[in-house]
């Protein structure tokens, strides 16, 4: 299951549920039409039991947006008038989440940092081995899963269980926003407030499943502070929330190329002359063995410690490290498992030792 980071969600707004809500008909959704319109029951992300303030009277006390630190709240009548009390499809989810046996969350707090490539890589493994897997894409604003898994243009059905996911294989499903665009390139527009840099996403996901059993959350980042900085905060939102972190991944943790894979050129004065061919001819001729060695360089800042340092302080596990791998960017850009061939020499590796981990995790807990 794939959580968005903090990049994604709704801007301000009220919460202004459409009459027809609670239709359950399949509709593709026009560029900058409202999500809930074609959403069954749109959940009200201030619908949760937790507050982010100490002086917050919190968004399920009958005295929500009426109390004197509610004064100046930009949400503040919005929890005035919300509905109180638990979400009344809830029951319903967890009866039908009750058939999964484990679920995970992928987080970040950062955008672009890889959740959505180890979503789809993780989903592929764990196919390979015959699990039934099932993989949910709450990146509203920009779903990126269907193109990752060479999904684009497919369409999700209703029966009478409700919407059907869309399969990569008979034991792969996958649902996400993406297969209700009329045109692959329409915005999103998901309104609803946000909070504390937290989006929508992870608040309302983590108050549907909480009930359900959440095995715990996957937190992706790269290795320079300014990301750092920000997926504290996304594993700080997990202890807040009772959710366990079950490891921290570093991507794009220094570029690996094969040399035979590169490109070369000389610069001048005048611009830059592609000599790639005689490179690779003269490296064959002079140094042949050198065509099978990897090139390796720090493509991020990690003279800080990267996400290893940061998993000791804040005392959560360090699942490893992934390398920026282009063959690996080529492989999710085709929606193509990385470890179906060789040519994912530097990333497949290390992604199936994580992938190792997470398993050996889930059967000893």
């Amino acid at each position: 299951m794939e959580s968005s980071g903090g990049d994604g969600g709704g801007g301000g707004g009220g919460s202004n549920v459409p009459e027809d809500a609670n239709d359950h008909k399949i509709h593709r959704l026009s560029c900058g039409a409202s999500v809930s319109c074609g959403i069954p029951r749109p959940v009200d992300p201030l619908l949760i039991d937790f507050a982010f303030a100490a002086d917050c009277p919190g968004t399920q006390s009958e005295n929500a947006g009426k109390e004197e630190p509610c004064a100046g709240c930009p949400n503040q009548q919005v929890c005035a008038t919300a509905p109180k009390g638990p979400d009344p499809d809830l029951p319903a989810i967890s009866d039908r989440m009750s058939n999964v046996k484990h679920k995970i969350l992928v987080m970040s707090g950062k955008g672009g940092v890889g959740k959505s490539t180890f979503s789809t890589q993780l989903s592929f493994a764990l196919a390979e081995m015959d699990y039934e897997v099932g993989l949910f894409d709450i990146d509203l604003c920009g779903p990126s899963i269907p193109k990752m898994l060479g999904l684009e243009g497919q369409d999700i059905h209703q029966s009478n269980f409700g919407w059907q996911p869309v399969y990569v294989e008979s034991n792969l499903g996958v649902m996400s926003i993406g297969f209700l665009l009329r045109n692959q390139d329409d915005a999103v527009a998901w309104m609803g407030p946000r909070k504390n840099g937290t989006s929508d996403e992870n608040i309302s996901i983590v108050k549907l499943l909480k009930s359900t059993g959440i095995d715990g959350a996957i937190i992706v980042t790269t290795p320079q502070q300014v990301s750092l900085i920000d997926v504290r905060k996304g594993i700080n939102f997990c202890k807040m929330v009772g959710v366990p972190v079950l490891g921290v991944i570093e991507n794009m943790s220094g570029l690996r190329q094969a040399i035979s894979d590169m490109r070369f050129v000389k610069p001048s004065e005048s611009g830059e002359t592609d000599v790639t061919d005689w490179a690779l001819e003269y490296i064959k001729e002079k140094a042949p063995d050198l065509l099978s060695v990897l090139a390796c360089s720090e493509a991020f800042d990690s003279s800080k410690g990267g996400a290893e340092k940061m998993c000791h302080e804040m005392g959560v596990p360090f699942l490893g490290k992934v390398p920026m791998d282009p063959q690996l960017g080529k492989a999710v850009e085709e929606g193509r498992s990385c470890f179906n061939d060789q040519k994912c020499s530097a990333s497949a590796p290390a992604l199936k030792q994580i992938i190792e981990k997470l398993i050996k995790h889930s059967k000893t807990s």
